[in-house]
């Protein structure tokens, strides 16, 4: 259930809500608006059927010898006995496995490329708590080679996402997994941008030992509160809100709005404040780096006080302790496979955690990397979820795990209406796997997406390069993948 923003009810409080929906939706565009669009064209792409495979749709469902047929970069069909068009391509995919493009919802790449210098180094910006003004966008590398070998792995969309030093690190990106020279040419036209919060000990720490705030938990909170108290009174300056109920006026709002926190809210447009405004409005989804069960818990009810709505919580140690609150509250958990123990809040973690959040009704679970490596090989970190919850007698079914890489993933970045599962109809980010994607020697043959075959696994004209290693021998077939 969406909550009644702050800035909303001072809106209606004062009556500017009264104005209709077209002022909202005007100041929507005001705080999302793009001046750096994608340019991402789709490849050119042929008619294809892929025959005879064992195919899971993303949607639950398994199916044995079916078809897959792309045309026009959109999925046409999928089912046993497919008619190929006159002009199409037809695979022979008997024994392999089909399964839509693998998503990954938390990627550094590009902003922490490979080489991992210190002048590829472009993730965290730690001059300040809330950097809510940086866009991750603005320190994506095309060049980095990360981005081939992940397409090697099946990875066809990724979100990459400024580091978690700060309480607010800015907005995310969503990419399509794509050579390109300029990042806006990766960018998945309509997508919406995420926001990337910290919680726990990363930002205290960083901050804590520059001897400023925060230093303690319980400044990590307070400076969350600052900075939407600052966004809850821009939006009602500049006209923003989207009232749906009664509104509930705080104390705080009595003032004259002429100062706020951090002394930057006073009349003009601020970048960092039209973030955190879009956010509160639902235009910009957020996304939470937490570990702990009481620090997931605490954001929820934050996310409450201000209005604005978590897609997804990241890495999550202990989101197995409040699963059924999760989904009850349409969270998604996006998770590592078995990372735990190398900091004191990721000391709980258990191996089944994925398995446990999983299991509610309505639950949203997810496999993400947050490496470099990981990315390669999402897939196999699925396979261990799957074996670790077999040990302690949970059945995870290949069609259902692979929503976590794919349906859920999608719905996380809010773009599941366009990918993430094999519909008819929906973008043709397709991967055709050598056996069972959760097996220790599956190995993606062919990735698709928008139909085109942008890698083959027996093709080197189909194997990108990034421009950085041309002329190096890690550029040479096979040198990457």
């Amino acid at each position: 259930m969406r909550h009644l923003p702050l800035a909303a009810a001072c809106l209606a409080f004062i009556g500017l809500a009264t104005s209709g929906p077209a002022m909202a939706a005007s100041a929507a565009s005001r705080f999302t608006e793009d001046p750096y669009p994608s340019t991402y064209r789709p490849l050119p792409s042929e008619p294809v059927l892929l025959r005879n495979a064992i195919v899971l749709t993303g949607t639950g469902e398994r199916l044995d010898g079916a078809d897959v047929l792309m045309r026009d970069g959109r999925i046409a069909a999928v089912g046993a006995g497919l008619q190929a068009p006159a002009d199409a391509r037809v695979v022979d995919a008997t024994g392999k496995w089909i399964t839509p493009g693998i998503i990954d919802v938390h990627s550094h790449l590009g902003v922490y490329p490979s080489p991992g210098m210190k002048a590829h180094s472009d993730g965290n910006e730690m001059t300040a708590p809330v950097t809510a003004n940086v866009w991750a966008e603005h320190s994506v590398w095309p060049q980095d080679p990360g981005f081939a070998a992940a397409l090697a792995g099946g990875i066809t969309t990724l979100q990459v996402l400024p580091g978690s030093a700060n309480l607010v690190g800015g907005r995310g990106v969503t990419l399509r997994n794509v050579p390109a020279t300029t990042y806006q040419a990766m960018k998945f036209p309509g997508a919406p941008w995420g926001l990337k919060m910290a919680c726990g000990e990363n930002p205290k720490r960083v901050y804590g030992g520059k001897g400023t705030a925060p230093s303690t938990r319980m400044g990590n909170v307070a400076g969350y509160r600052a900075a939407f108290i600052d966004a809850s009174e821009y939006l009602r300056k500049n006209g923003g809100g989207k009232p749906k109920d009664p509104p509930k006026r705080r104390w705080w709002q009595s003032g004259s709005g002429s100062e706020d926190s951090s002394g930057d809210a006073g009349g003009k447009r601020d970048l960092k404040l039209d973030t955190l405004a879009g956010a509160i409005n639902g235009d910009i989804l957020v996304h939470i780096h937490c570990y702990r069960a009481d620090e997931i818990t605490t954001m929820i009810d934050l996310a409450k006080e201000f209005g604005f709505t978590i897609s997804a919580f990241h890495h999550g140690v202990e989101a197995y302790k409040v699963a059924d609150r999760l989904a009850q509250e349409g969270i998604c958990g996006a998770l590592w496979a078995d990372w735990w123990g190398f900091k004191m809040e990721a000391f709980d973690g258990i191996q089944e955690n994925i398995a446990l959040v999983d299991r509610p009704a309505n639950s949203c679970a997810i496999v993400h990397s947050d490496s470099e490596e990981g990315i390669q090989r999402l897939n196999q970190e699925a396979a261990k979820v799957i074996a670790n919850a077999h040990r302690a007698g949970i059945e995870i079914p290949p069609e259902r795990a692979i929503r976590w890489l794919t349906a859920n993933a999608a719905r996380a970045l809010g773009v599941a209406d366009r990918t993430g599962s094999l519909e008819p109809g929906k973008l043709a980010d397709v991967v055709v796997w050598n056996r069972s994607p959760f097996s220790s020697y599956a190995q993606a043959e062919q990735v698709y997406i928008d139909g085109a075959r942008v890698f083959d696994r027996n093709d080197p004209s189909r194997q990108p390069r990034s421009d950085f290693l041309l002329g190096q021998p890690a550029a040479a077939p096979g040198g990457v993948l």
